[in-house]
């Protein structure tokens, strides 16, 4: 009995270990610490000024990505840091909509397959390097579609890709 015990206690043990050891590591990666204010460079503090007074009762998310983005921006020339701020600013001037729609399309593209992901970038490429008269006409002609056409060329599309795997 004393054996049986032992070895159910040590399974136990095993387990947990087990379980500590493969949640942890998960529970680091997407549980960040909260950031102390006066943890922040003195640039980051200036770059975050009108967080200041909020700081402490910010999530710690959003802390985290205020302080990575207070990085990047501290490293962006002048050039860069007007484009950014330009980008900002149109991001700014959407709607509520379009912004979640906008974020929705980044989660699906963050989601798909590198080698699908790749593929994408390279057709988006050989499309960039057409004319722009020559971008404009395929743009036109697949405005001029109606949705079920759309549709089917779509389909088309997948089925010719999905044959040159195979």
């Amino acid at each position: 009995m004393n054996g049986k015990r032992t070895g159910r206690v040590a399974a136990r043990w095993w387990a947990g270990l087990l379980l500590v050891c493969f949640t942890l590591p998960a529970l680091a990666q997407t549980s960040p610490t909260a950031i102390n204010w006066t943890a922040l460079s003195t640039e980051q503090q200036r770059v975050l000024s009108r967080f200041e007074q909020n700081w402490a009762e910010l999530p710690v998310e959003r802390q985290n990505n205020l302080a990575r983005g207070a990085e990047r921006w501290l490293t962006m020339n002048p050039d860069e840091r007007a484009a950014a701020q330009q980008r900002f600013e149109t991001w700014r001037s959407y709607s509520p909509q379009r912004r979640d729609r906008i974020l929705q399309r980044y989660r699906d593209w963050r989601n798909l397959p590198e080698s699908d992901r790749q593929r994408i970038r390279e057709n988006f490429q050989r499309f960039r390097d057409l004319s722009p008269e020559r971008r404009q006409e395929l743009r036109e002609r697949f405005q001029r579609l109606s949705p079920e056409q759309r549709q089917r060329l779509r389909d088309q599309v997948r089925s010719r890709r999905q044959r040159d795997r195979n």
